[in-house]
């Protein structure tokens, strides 16, 4: 076991080793149950603010606290890597016959990014402390990233409930290890969101019902990737471009003027072709085509007909004319669902202003 100042001397060359693997944000928090987290947690499940993702719920029990997950686990290394955008994720708004994609689907895929680094980050560890047992997860388990960040003092949940960094804004790429060594702690964020409700009045589905709740049922994000259904009438028009996620409520997060997009990794810089794709080009694709475009993409993983949908939507709010054969191409697809959005658009199209 590491104790006093030798456990602080590891952590301060831990952070440092992070630091030189690119994560920009770094802290230590327990893995121990917080009663106030998991009441949170349990609260936002029975008012089935999670929609249709199961995973949340019948794995609630693993996300109430580090050891729940791992009951060997002292601590946990919380790290943050910067995605700041160099251009403005809300330019796109505007141009009715290109499709907005969140700025974090527009380079490399980050699992990949954020688990080679924090592979590396722990066999450094395992190597200075070889009596050390670790896990590393980056948004594939049952870890409760944002309220662990929060805890190791990385940053705070804004009201929006994603983690704000007085540093990078809110764009951060979060993974944790956790870890059976006894670690020096880190000093919990306090929030400093004040009376700012920015991101609660940017929403365009007004998908926070309080602040610091997401209702995942109305958010974009969620309807766009989650969401495998056709997307309910309500919330087709309020899409508008928006084909993959949704940046409104942190692009307007005025934390954001101290992130700058010299600290993102090179892997996250978007591919030219998504920065502002053309709907025509994407409503064209197929199968074989959809993968072979988003090879290497988050976006990959949602399939080419949730896909197609989501720009089938955006195209019947865009008052193209152009766009009217490519969606009635779609009407007789194979896929319930893109057949479904295709009629939708078509009728937008070609209603009687």
């Amino acid at each position: 076991m590491v104790n006093g100042a030798a456990t602080l001397n590891l952590v301060e060359r831990l952070e440092k080793q992070a630091r030189e693997l690119g994560f920009v944000a770094f802290g230590v928090a327990s893995a121990k149950e917080d009663p106030v987290r998991a009441a949170r947690l349990e609260e936002w499940l029975g008012e089935g603010h999670h929609g249709t993702m199961e995973w949340m719920e019948t794995r609630a029990h693993h996300r109430r606290s580090p050891q729940g997950l791992w009951p060997e686990a002292r601590s946990v290394i919380a790290l943050g890597m910067s995605y700041a955008p160099a251009r403005d994720p809300m330019a796109l708004a505007g141009l009715s016959d290109r499709a907005r994609i969140s700025v974090y689907a527009q380079g490399k895929d980050y699992h990949d990014v954020l688990k080679k680094r924090l592979k590396a980050l722990a066999r450094w560890l395992i190597a200075e402390e070889p009596e050390a047992q670790v896990k590393v997860f980056v948004d594939t388990a049952p870890v409760m990233e944002k309220p662990l960040g929060e805890a190791a003092g990385i940053g705070w949940q804004g009201k929006h409930t994603n983690l704000v960094s007085a540093e990078h804004g809110s764009w951060l790429f979060l993974g944790a290890i956790y870890t059976t060594l006894d670690l020096s702690l880190s000093q919990p964020h306090r929030d400093q969101c004040g009376s700012c409700q920015a991101c609660l009045d940017a929403c365009p589905t007004d998908a926070f019902p309080t602040p610091y709740t997401i209702d995942a049922r109305r958010c974009i994000s969620y309807l766009t990737i989650e969401h495998k259904g056709p997307v309910v009438e309500e919330f087709r028009e309020a899409m508008g471009n928006r084909i993959y996620g949704c940046d409104d409520c942190l692009a307007v997060c005025p934390w954001n003027k101290f992130a700058s997009s010299a600290h993102s990794m090179r892997e996250f810089l978007p591919r030219g072709e998504l920065v502002a794709p053309r709907l025509s080009e994407l409503l064209a694709l197929d199968d074989a085509g959809f993968r072979a475009f988003f090879s290497g993409s988050p976006i990959k993983r949602i399939g080419r007909d949730r896909f197609v949908r989501n720009c089938l939507y955006a195209a019947g709010n865009s008052d193209d004319p152009g766009l009217l054969k490519p969606c009635r191409d779609l009407i007789e697809d194979p896929d319930p669902v893109v057949a479904d959005a295709a009629r939708w658009a078509v009728g937008r199209l070609t209603a009687t202003p």
